[in-house]
């Protein structure tokens, strides 16, 4: 498996609805499991107001299948109630994988 590129999302959520995105991302886990192109899918937070995703993918078909995906329309559905302003969506290349 060659996992080669990747999304990191960094989300600001608005004031006190930090546990409520995080709730949200939670779950989000059950979308990405159905994803077959998504090898690997973490939500985190780093602060309360905080939070990201990284995901992996092994093709670029998989990667945009992904953005055109469920996750990112219902991230867009909740947006305007829970982030304070747009996500900061990134494609990345993973360099090395353990």
């Amino acid at each position: 498996m060659a996992i080669d590129r990747g999304l990191l999302a960094t989300l600001t959520a608005k004031p006190g609805k930090g546990d409520e995105l995080g709730a949200f991302l939670k779950q989000g886990r059950e979308l990405a499991a159905q994803e077959e192109g998504t090898v690997s899918w973490y939500a985190f937070r780093l602060d309360d107001t905080t939070y990201g995703i990284f995901d992996t993918f092994e093709s670029e078909e998989a990667r945009q299948a992904h953005v055109n995906g469920q996750i990112p329309a219902a991230l867009q559905d909740v947006g305007s109630d829970l982030l304070a302003e747009a996500p900061d969506i990134r494609p990345i290349d993973v360099l090395a994988v353990k």
